[in-house]
């Protein structure tokens, strides 16, 4: 038989004692490891966030100071004389008479996403609803795929075709019929040789549909069956059962896939810069005429006054701009999903 431990004397027996890693060992078994770790991922993105915006500030403060509200309002972007008298000013120094306006391309990135959304926003959200309820599950399945292929084309390649073949088409085709049928001035004018602000609306559309129209269909697969086969038992057709079950019932998440394509509406750079026709000093006056965006504006330039210390820290402030401008406009639409979300579904109203 196996000794019993010997009792000291005086006293109960003694507890063997704990190995050095216990309370590490205790730590994770309570569940305390994965806690903390998902804590910590959770505030990467913050983090991340406050830091670009941060530095973005700090590059832009001199810039800010030195160009005004004239910079949100003026169209002139004047890189100052080469040969001529410098100026030092909010710690900076720079060519005399440079000036900066990015009235234009504030506009300009506003009117393409503006266009895309118009076109794109109809197109998609009829995409999903064809794909998910008329054909079929075969067929949905092949054309599903290509969307999502369509979705990973990368940028310059669609660039690229807008330049060579896309525009060419719009100009020669499109654009004359809309010159005929709409007779408002904006609508009017010389429709160029491709590039200008319907052809860069146009190819950020073609961008801006798969990512939309992906995302509606997989909400529209989530609508459950009986509510649309009630809406058809009371008598109503394909379309007033899409237009007022369907589409109300998933309809915080489509404003959610509309900003998703609106953010990358308002950010895409290459494409636009390939058939945008670069125009900084001025809004364009018709639907054709050659324009810039912010981020347009930043990848084309950057690169050339990246010596000019005020030129630097305007191009910092124009990314700034643009990031306050995608931030506004997710708030905007979180706060529209949350109004949405809380309203109950118009099922059977205005029959």
């Amino acid at each position: 038989m196996a000794s019993l431990p010997a009792v000291p004397e005086g006293g109960a027996a003694q507890p063997p004692p704990l190995p050095a890693d216990a309370p590490f060992r205790r730590w994770l078994r309570g569940g305390y490891f994965i806690r903390w770790l998902g804590f910590g991922g959770s505030l990467i993105p913050t983090l991340m966030l406050a830091l670009i915006l941060l530095v973005l500030i700090v590059k832009a403060w001199p810039a800010i100071q030195i160009n005004g509200w004239g910079f949100f309002t003026k169209s002139v972007w004047n890189t100052g004389a080469q040969y001529g008298s410098s100026v030092s000013s909010h710690g900076i120094r720079y060519l005399s008479g440079q000036h900066y306006g990015a009235l234009p391309q504030i506009v300009g990135t506003l009117q393409t996403s503006l266009i895309a959304l118009i076109i794109a926003v109809p197109v998609s959200i009829g995409a999903a609803l064809v794909i998910v309820e008329r054909l079929p599950r075969w067929l949905a399945s092949i054309l599903g795929g290509f969307l999502e292929l369509l979705a990973g084309i990368p940028s310059v390649v669609i660039g690229l075709w807008g330049v060579l073949t896309f525009g060419p088409f719009i100009a020669r085709y499109i654009a004359p019929a809309i010159v005929k049928i709409i007779p408002f001035s904006f609508f009017q004018g010389d429709v160029g040789h491709g590039e200008g602000l319907l052809v860069s609306g146009l190819v950020l559309a073609v961008m801006v549909i798969p990512i939309i129209a992906s995302t509606s269909r997989d909400l529209i697969r989530t609508v459950p069956v009986l509510p649309r086969e009630g809406a058809v038992a009371l008598g109503m057709s394909d379309a007033q059962t899409a237009r007022k079950v369907t589409l109300p019932w998933v309809g915080a998440g489509l404003i959610g896939a509309i900003v998703l394509g609106l953010a990358r509406a308002l950010g895409e750079t290459i494409a636009v810069a390939m058939v945008c026709g670069v125009a900084l000093g001025q809004v364009t006056t018709n639907l054709y005429g050659a324009m810039s965006t912010i981020a347009a504006n930043i990848v084309q330039n950057l690169d050339s006054v990246i010596t000019d210390q005020l030129g630097v820290r305007t191009y910092a402030e124009l990314a700034l701009l643009l990031l306050i401008i995608t931030l506004a406009t997710n708030v905007v639409a979180r706060l529209m999903i949350r109004r949405v979300s809380g309203i109950a579904l118009p099922v059977g109203r205005g029959l």
